[in-house]
């Protein structure tokens, strides 16, 4: 079992779960039915074999405590714990830019909960910010199969709401009218890039 530093025991999430429905899907991509992880880090390879950006995901500091062995060949570990809270997923340089970003899946149809970011997380792109990084979020709405890049500006906008009192989600309104919306392809799956490039020229 792992843990977080406060003890705590840390029990993955499951893969979102998709309804059945009677409409007729489009399976032309053999990326349906991949986390948005899976995607982006197909997405990163894509990016690094084309020279555009180098894009990694972070690994995540564990101590692990407790090891078995079952035969020579093998070894299973029974215990760890977290070392520090982890800060955002994926970061990298892409044209001189430093980029840092998380990436979040939801079920939800109408908006995205907030309680899904963590404090330390808003903190460390609030910090990437201040020093000229790009920082945003990338949001997949699971059962509506909609991506999209969410500027720091308008996540900390929402979380300041949040701590004043308001609404502890973003409603689906929002992230159609202040964020940009990814359509998914092929080569590569989820084009944030374009996205970036966009978030630049609309700043300028």
């Amino acid at each position: 079992m792992i843990h977080y530093p406060n003890g705590k025991p840390y029990k993955p999430s499951e893969p979102a779960k998709t309804k059945s429905t009677s409409k007729k899907k489009d399976f032309s991509f053999s990326n349906r039915g991949k986390t948005l992880e899976e995607e982006i880090n197909e997405t990163n390879i894509y990016y690094l074999n084309q020279q555009i950006a180098i894009i990694h995901k972070k690994p995540v500091p564990v101590q692990i405590v407790k090891v078995e062995y079952p035969s020579r060949s093998a070894a299973v570990i029974r215990e760890a714990y977290f070392r520090t809270p982890s800060t955002t997923d994926f970061n990298g340089v892409w044209n001189g830019y430093y980029i840092d970003f998380e990436a979040k899946e939801t079920e939800s149809k109408t908006s995205f909960p907030l309680k899904n970011v963590h404090q330390h997380q808003v903190n460390h792109m609030k910090e990437v910010t201040n020093q000229k990084g790009i920082a945003f979020t990338i949001v997949k709405f699971t059962s509506l199969d909609r991506y999209f890049i969410v500027p720091f500006t308008v996540l900390y906008e929402a979380w300041l709401e949040m701590d004043n009192g308001g609404r502890k989600s973003i409603p689906l309104s929002v992230f159609e009218t202040k964020t940009i919306e990814i359509q998914p392809g092929y080569n590569p799956r989820i084009d944030y890039i374009t996205a970036i490039k966009n978030m630049i020229a609309d700043d300028n």
